[in-house]
């Protein structure tokens, strides 16, 4: 599914414009931009939790040469299903 094919479906479902559902995925992927930034937590009851995790520097290896590389440091987003989507699924 696409961003466009989730605002067609909410605004079919809410009976709104696609301006205006175009409008309320933004301000929602934008809230949880947002607030990943600021390493907080977002969780949507029986979807899941978006987090930030930090992943420690490390060595890597360059697949071509295999030449030992570092590999600095980073956050990344990290997803876990709630117990309703994951019984949903399976």
């Amino acid at each position: 599914m696409s961003k466009k094919d989730l605002i067609d479906a909410i605004a079919k479902e809410c009976d709104l414009t696609k301006e205006k559902a175009g409008s309320a995925v933004d301000a929602m992927l934008s809230h949880i931009k947002s607030s990943m930034k600021k390493g907080e937590e977002v969780r949507i009851p029986d979807f899941g939790t978006f987090k930030v995790t930090k992943r420690a520097a490390r060595d890597g290896r360059n697949p071509l040469t295999g030449e030992t590389i570092k590999i600095k440091a980073s956050k990344v987003a990290k997803f876990t299903p709630s117990k309703g989507l994951k019984d949903l699924l399976n």
